[in-house]
Protein backbone atom coordinates (compact mmCIF):
# COMPACT_ATOMS: atom_id res chain seq x y z
CA UNK A 1 0.00 0.00 0.00
CA UNK A 2 1.30 3.51 -0.68
CA UNK A 3 1.26 5.58 1.62
CA UNK A 4 1.16 9.66 1.25
CA UNK A 5 4.87 11.69 2.13
CA UNK A 6 5.01 14.88 4.08
CA UNK A 7 7.65 17.59 3.96
CA UNK A 8 8.71 18.64 7.23
CA UNK A 9 11.29 20.74 9.12
CA UNK A 10 12.69 20.28 12.36
CA UNK A 11 13.27 23.50 13.78
CA UNK A 12 16.03 22.91 16.65
CA UNK A 13 17.90 19.87 17.52
CA UNK A 14 18.24 19.59 21.24
CA UNK A 15 17.66 16.89 23.21
CA UNK A 16 13.75 16.70 21.89
CA UNK A 17 14.87 17.82 18.45
CA UNK A 18 16.89 15.42 18.27
CA UNK A 19 14.59 12.70 18.90
CA UNK A 20 12.15 13.57 16.86
CA UNK A 21 15.01 14.58 13.64
CA UNK A 22 16.32 10.87 14.40
CA UNK A 23 12.43 9.77 13.43
CA UNK A 24 12.14 11.80 10.02
CA UNK A 25 15.13 10.79 8.85
CA UNK A 26 14.34 7.01 9.65
CA UNK A 27 10.24 7.13 8.99
CA UNK A 28 9.36 6.23 4.88
CA UNK A 29 6.43 8.88 5.10
CA UNK A 30 8.59 11.67 5.98
CA UNK A 31 10.35 13.90 3.75
CA UNK A 32 13.45 15.94 5.74
CA UNK A 33 13.46 19.08 3.57
CA UNK A 34 15.25 21.33 6.22
CA UNK A 35 16.95 21.23 9.77
CA UNK A 36 17.10 24.68 11.87
CA UNK A 37 19.95 24.65 14.57
CA UNK A 38 20.57 27.30 16.85
CA UNK A 39 24.07 26.23 17.52
CA UNK A 40 26.80 27.52 15.01
CA UNK A 41 28.92 24.69 15.65
CA UNK A 42 26.18 22.44 13.73
CA UNK A 43 25.34 24.73 10.74
CA UNK A 44 26.46 23.13 7.67
CA UNK A 45 26.72 19.32 9.37
CA UNK A 46 24.83 16.86 7.95
CA UNK A 47 21.69 15.96 9.38
CA UNK A 48 23.04 12.80 9.74
CA UNK A 49 25.62 13.49 12.28
CA UNK A 50 23.60 15.47 13.74
CA UNK A 51 21.88 12.23 15.69
CA UNK A 52 24.50 9.43 14.97
CA UNK A 53 22.92 8.25 11.46
CA UNK A 54 24.40 8.11 7.97
CA UNK A 55 24.77 11.20 5.87
CA UNK A 56 21.15 12.61 4.13
CA UNK A 57 22.38 14.69 2.08
CA UNK A 58 20.48 17.47 4.43
CA UNK A 59 22.58 20.11 5.79
CA UNK A 60 21.34 21.99 8.67
CA UNK A 61 21.37 26.29 8.39
CA UNK A 62 20.96 29.10 11.12
CA UNK A 63 19.19 30.85 8.38
CA UNK A 64 15.78 30.92 9.87
CA UNK A 65 14.97 33.10 7.16
CA UNK A 66 15.59 30.78 4.49
CA UNK A 67 13.61 28.50 6.10
CA UNK A 68 10.43 30.33 6.59
CA UNK A 69 10.39 31.06 3.31
CA UNK A 70 10.78 27.14 2.70
CA UNK A 71 8.26 24.73 0.57
CA UNK A 72 7.10 22.26 3.39
CA UNK A 73 3.82 20.57 4.96
CA UNK A 74 4.71 20.83 8.43
CA UNK A 75 7.47 22.15 11.17
CA UNK A 76 8.23 19.96 13.88
CA UNK A 77 8.99 23.03 16.56
CA UNK A 78 10.94 22.33 19.09
CA UNK A 79 13.13 25.40 19.87
CA UNK A 80 13.48 26.90 23.96
CA UNK A 81 11.80 29.00 25.80
CA UNK A 82 12.45 32.78 23.90
CA UNK A 83 10.42 36.42 23.80
CA UNK A 84 10.03 35.63 19.90
CA UNK A 85 8.75 31.57 19.99
CA UNK A 86 5.68 33.13 19.46
CA UNK A 87 6.62 35.24 16.73
CA UNK A 88 8.15 32.76 14.54
CA UNK A 89 5.63 29.76 15.19
CA UNK A 90 2.94 32.65 13.83
CA UNK A 91 5.11 33.18 10.61
CA UNK A 92 6.16 29.86 10.14
CA UNK A 93 1.82 29.20 10.42
CA UNK A 94 1.34 32.09 7.73
CA UNK A 95 3.58 30.90 5.74
CA UNK A 96 1.54 27.56 4.82
CA UNK A 97 3.15 25.43 7.17
CA UNK A 98 1.24 23.16 9.49
CA UNK A 99 3.16 23.26 13.61
CA UNK A 100 3.81 20.54 15.87
CA UNK A 101 5.01 22.13 18.76
CA UNK A 102 6.50 20.88 21.99
CA UNK A 103 7.89 23.35 23.14
CA UNK A 104 4.31 25.52 23.07
CA UNK A 105 2.09 27.23 23.73
CA UNK A 106 -0.01 24.45 24.69
CA UNK A 107 -3.73 24.92 23.55
CA UNK A 108 -6.92 25.67 23.35
CA UNK A 109 -5.79 27.01 27.19
CA UNK A 110 -7.93 29.60 28.87
CA UNK A 111 -5.08 31.22 30.39
CA UNK A 112 -3.47 32.12 27.18
CA UNK A 113 -5.95 34.17 25.24
CA UNK A 114 -3.82 36.81 23.58
CA UNK A 115 -1.98 33.85 22.16
CA UNK A 116 -4.59 31.76 21.26
CA UNK A 117 -5.56 35.35 18.94
CA UNK A 118 -2.52 35.45 17.08
CA UNK A 119 -2.14 31.62 16.28
CA UNK A 120 -5.23 31.49 15.05
CA UNK A 121 -5.08 34.36 13.22
CA UNK A 122 -2.15 32.91 11.39
CA UNK A 123 -3.42 29.60 11.09
CA UNK A 124 -6.53 31.21 8.67
CA UNK A 125 -3.57 33.20 6.66
CA UNK A 126 -2.01 30.24 6.28
CA UNK A 127 -5.00 27.54 6.16
CA UNK A 128 -2.94 25.78 8.57
CA UNK A 129 -3.01 24.03 11.61
CA UNK A 130 -1.57 24.39 15.17
CA UNK A 131 -1.12 21.39 17.44
CA UNK A 132 0.84 22.33 20.83
CA UNK A 133 2.27 18.66 22.90
CA UNK A 134 4.37 16.82 24.67
CA UNK A 135 4.39 14.42 27.40
CA UNK A 136 3.53 16.32 30.09
CA UNK A 137 2.07 18.81 29.47
CA UNK A 138 0.69 15.68 27.34
CA UNK A 139 0.44 12.36 26.86
CA UNK A 140 0.55 11.44 30.07
CA UNK A 141 -1.48 13.44 31.91
CA UNK A 142 -4.32 13.44 28.98
CA UNK A 143 -4.54 11.25 26.30
CA UNK A 144 -3.06 8.14 28.75
CA UNK A 145 -5.31 8.72 31.77
CA UNK A 146 -8.12 9.54 29.49
CA UNK A 147 -7.88 6.04 27.53
CA UNK A 148 -7.07 4.12 30.77
CA UNK A 149 -10.60 6.05 31.96
CA UNK A 150 -12.50 3.57 29.45
CA UNK A 151 -11.70 0.66 31.83
CA UNK A 152 -12.92 2.20 34.52
CA UNK A 153 -16.92 1.83 36.04
CA UNK A 154 -16.52 5.04 38.34
CA UNK A 155 -14.39 7.43 38.23
CA UNK A 156 -13.47 9.27 41.93
CA UNK A 157 -10.20 10.90 40.97
CA UNK A 158 -7.19 11.08 39.04
CA UNK A 159 -3.53 11.50 39.90
CA UNK A 160 -0.94 11.77 37.21
CA UNK A 161 2.98 11.62 38.73
CA UNK A 162 5.86 12.47 37.62
CA UNK A 163 8.76 10.94 39.23
CA UNK A 164 12.70 11.90 38.42
CA UNK A 165 15.72 10.75 40.22
CA UNK A 166 17.80 13.13 39.19
CA UNK A 167 20.90 11.69 40.03
CA UNK A 168 20.11 8.51 38.01
CA UNK A 169 19.24 11.30 35.18
CA UNK A 170 21.16 14.03 35.45
CA UNK A 171 19.86 17.10 33.82
CA UNK A 172 21.46 20.47 33.41
CA UNK A 173 18.73 22.95 34.97
CA UNK A 174 19.44 20.92 38.97
CA UNK A 175 21.32 23.88 40.32
CA UNK A 176 18.45 26.38 38.56
CA UNK A 177 15.54 24.10 39.91
CA UNK A 178 17.01 25.62 43.95
CA UNK A 179 18.62 21.90 44.65
CA UNK A 180 21.37 22.86 47.31
CA UNK A 181 19.44 25.85 48.83
CA UNK A 182 18.36 26.72 52.06
CA UNK A 183 14.94 24.77 52.56
CA UNK A 184 13.66 27.52 53.72
CA UNK A 185 14.83 30.13 51.07
CA UNK A 186 13.39 28.33 48.31
CA UNK A 187 9.99 27.69 49.97
CA UNK A 188 9.77 31.46 49.94
CA UNK A 189 10.75 31.67 46.73
CA UNK A 190 10.02 28.68 44.52
CA UNK A 191 12.28 28.57 40.88
CA UNK A 192 9.34 27.10 39.32
CA UNK A 193 6.20 29.93 40.00
CA UNK A 194 3.35 28.97 41.44
CA UNK A 195 1.52 29.79 38.07
CA UNK A 196 3.33 27.16 35.87
CA UNK A 197 -0.02 25.01 36.14
CA UNK A 198 -1.46 27.21 33.56
CA UNK A 199 1.05 25.79 30.91
CA UNK A 200 -0.56 22.57 31.69
CA UNK A 201 -3.99 23.06 32.00
CA UNK A 202 -4.75 22.40 28.45
CA UNK A 203 -4.03 18.58 29.87
CA UNK A 204 -5.92 19.42 32.76
CA UNK A 205 -9.33 20.53 30.77
CA UNK A 206 -8.46 17.96 28.23
CA UNK A 207 -8.69 15.59 30.53
CA UNK A 208 -11.89 17.43 32.78
CA UNK A 209 -13.83 17.41 29.47
CA UNK A 210 -13.25 13.64 28.12
CA UNK A 211 -14.70 12.91 31.01
CA UNK A 212 -18.04 15.11 30.47
CA UNK A 213 -16.67 18.11 33.92
CA UNK A 214 -15.45 21.70 33.73
CA UNK A 215 -12.47 22.61 36.10
CA UNK A 216 -13.95 25.21 38.69
CA UNK A 217 -10.61 26.13 40.27
CA UNK A 218 -6.97 24.60 40.76
CA UNK A 219 -5.18 24.87 43.74
CA UNK A 220 -0.81 24.54 44.64
CA UNK A 221 1.22 23.32 46.74
CA UNK A 222 4.66 22.72 47.19
CA UNK A 223 7.04 21.20 49.73
CA UNK A 224 10.70 20.04 49.52
CA UNK A 225 12.71 17.32 51.45
CA UNK A 226 16.34 17.41 53.06
CA UNK A 227 19.43 15.90 52.05
CA UNK A 228 20.80 13.46 54.90
CA UNK A 229 24.33 13.39 53.76
CA UNK A 230 25.92 15.45 50.92
CA UNK A 231 25.24 13.79 47.70
CA UNK A 232 27.27 14.08 44.82
CA UNK A 233 25.27 14.50 40.94
CA UNK A 234 26.42 14.89 37.71
CA UNK A 235 27.09 18.68 38.04
CA UNK A 236 28.00 19.10 41.74
CA UNK A 237 27.27 18.22 45.34
CA UNK A 238 24.36 19.17 47.22
CA UNK A 239 25.19 19.61 50.70
CA UNK A 240 23.71 17.67 53.74
CA UNK A 241 20.35 19.96 55.29
CA UNK A 242 19.91 21.57 51.88
CA UNK A 243 17.31 20.63 49.48
CA UNK A 244 17.57 17.60 48.17
CA UNK A 245 13.96 16.90 46.82
CA UNK A 246 10.60 19.01 45.30
CA UNK A 247 7.24 18.55 45.27
CA UNK A 248 5.30 20.31 42.96
CA UNK A 249 1.30 19.56 43.66
CA UNK A 250 -1.63 21.02 40.94
CA UNK A 251 -5.31 19.92 41.96
CA UNK A 252 -8.03 20.47 39.84
CA UNK A 253 -11.31 20.31 41.49
CA UNK A 254 -14.71 19.82 40.04
CA UNK A 255 -18.09 20.04 41.38
CA UNK A 256 -16.85 20.99 44.88
CA UNK A 257 -13.62 17.91 45.18
CA UNK A 258 -10.66 16.99 43.99
CA UNK A 259 -10.49 15.20 40.46
CA UNK A 260 -7.54 15.96 38.42
CA UNK A 261 -4.17 15.92 40.85
CA UNK A 262 -0.61 16.14 39.33
CA UNK A 263 2.18 15.37 41.43
CA UNK A 264 5.96 16.11 40.00
CA UNK A 265 8.84 14.22 43.05
CA UNK A 266 12.13 15.69 41.25
CA UNK A 267 14.50 13.58 43.80
CA UNK A 268 18.58 13.70 44.19
CA UNK A 269 18.56 9.95 44.91
CA UNK A 270 17.07 8.29 47.81
CA UNK A 271 18.66 9.97 51.31
CA UNK A 272 16.41 12.45 51.22
CA UNK A 273 14.35 13.53 54.71
CA UNK A 274 11.02 12.56 53.93
CA UNK A 275 11.50 10.35 50.92
CA UNK A 276 8.63 10.56 49.04
CA UNK A 277 9.37 8.12 46.29
CA UNK A 278 11.65 5.56 45.18
CA UNK A 279 12.44 3.22 42.24
CA UNK A 280 12.65 4.17 38.79
CA UNK A 281 11.71 7.31 36.63
CA UNK A 282 8.53 7.36 35.31
CA UNK A 283 4.79 8.59 34.63
CA UNK A 284 2.27 6.88 36.80
CA UNK A 285 -1.28 7.27 36.51
CA UNK A 286 -3.64 6.44 39.47
CA UNK A 287 -7.06 6.15 39.30
CA UNK A 288 -9.28 5.93 42.41
CA UNK A 289 -12.87 4.25 42.27
CA UNK A 290 -14.56 1.11 40.67
CA UNK A 291 -12.50 -0.71 39.91
CA UNK A 292 -9.43 1.05 40.75
CA UNK A 293 -6.46 1.28 38.24
CA UNK A 294 -2.93 2.26 38.08
CA UNK A 295 -0.29 2.36 35.09
CA UNK A 296 3.21 2.67 35.10
CA UNK A 297 4.96 4.35 32.15
CA UNK A 298 9.16 4.00 32.06
CA UNK A 299 11.85 3.24 29.61
CA UNK A 300 12.06 -0.59 29.03
CA UNK A 301 14.86 -2.29 31.03
CA UNK A 302 18.56 -1.88 29.71
CA UNK A 303 21.71 -4.48 30.15
CA UNK A 304 22.63 -2.86 33.72
CA UNK A 305 18.92 -3.41 34.72
CA UNK A 306 18.01 0.42 35.07
CA UNK A 307 15.39 1.61 32.97
CA UNK A 308 16.26 5.12 31.85
CA UNK A 309 14.03 8.18 31.78
CA UNK A 310 12.66 9.15 28.12
CA UNK A 311 11.10 12.21 29.14
CA UNK A 312 12.44 14.43 27.07
CA UNK A 313 12.87 12.07 23.71
CA UNK A 314 9.64 11.30 24.53
CA UNK A 315 8.68 14.72 23.77
CA UNK A 316 9.74 14.59 20.68
CA UNK A 317 8.17 11.68 19.12
CA UNK A 318 4.43 12.45 20.48
CA UNK A 319 4.97 15.85 18.31
CA UNK A 320 6.45 13.78 15.45
CA UNK A 321 4.14 11.07 15.20
CA UNK A 322 1.34 13.36 14.91
CA UNK A 323 2.71 15.27 12.13
CA UNK A 324 0.41 13.22 9.41
CA UNK A 325 -2.46 13.85 11.45
CA UNK A 326 -1.93 17.45 11.98
CA UNK A 327 -1.19 17.94 8.16
CA UNK A 328 -4.51 16.20 7.70
CA UNK A 329 -6.57 18.05 9.97
CA UNK A 330 -8.61 21.12 9.13
CA UNK A 331 -7.24 24.79 9.68
CA UNK A 332 -7.10 26.08 13.17
CA UNK A 333 -6.08 24.66 16.31
CA UNK A 334 -6.05 21.54 17.32
CA UNK A 335 -6.46 19.51 20.57
CA UNK A 336 -6.67 15.58 20.87
CA UNK A 337 -10.27 15.83 20.71
CA UNK A 338 -9.74 17.26 16.75
CA UNK A 339 -7.40 14.41 16.11
CA UNK A 340 -9.24 11.61 17.29
CA UNK A 341 -7.35 8.48 17.36
CA UNK A 342 -3.72 9.51 16.52
CA UNK A 343 -2.60 6.68 13.65
CA UNK A 344 1.17 7.38 13.36
CA UNK A 345 2.53 6.29 9.93
CA UNK A 346 6.05 4.61 8.93
CA UNK A 347 6.86 2.96 12.53
CA UNK A 348 6.90 -0.53 11.40
CA UNK A 349 9.64 -0.79 9.07
CA UNK A 350 12.15 -3.73 8.21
Amino acid sequence: MTQMTYRVIQWATGTVGAASLKHFIENPVIDLVGVYVTNPDKAGKDAGDIVGLPKTGLTCSNDAETLIAMDADCVLFAAAQSPTLLDTVCRLLASGKNVVSPAGPFLPNKWYPDETARIEAACREGGTSFHGCGVHPGFSGDILPLTLARLMNRVDSIEVTEIIDKVRNPMIYTEIMGFGLDPDELLANPRRSPETYKAFYSSMDLLAKGLGKEIEKVTVKFEVSKAKKDIEHLYGVVKAGTVGGQHYEWTAWVEGAPLIVYHFYWQLGEDLDPLWEAGEARYSVVIKGDPPLQCDLMGGMEADGRRPFYGLPWTGLVGATAVPAVCDAPPGIVSHFDLGVVQPRGLVRR
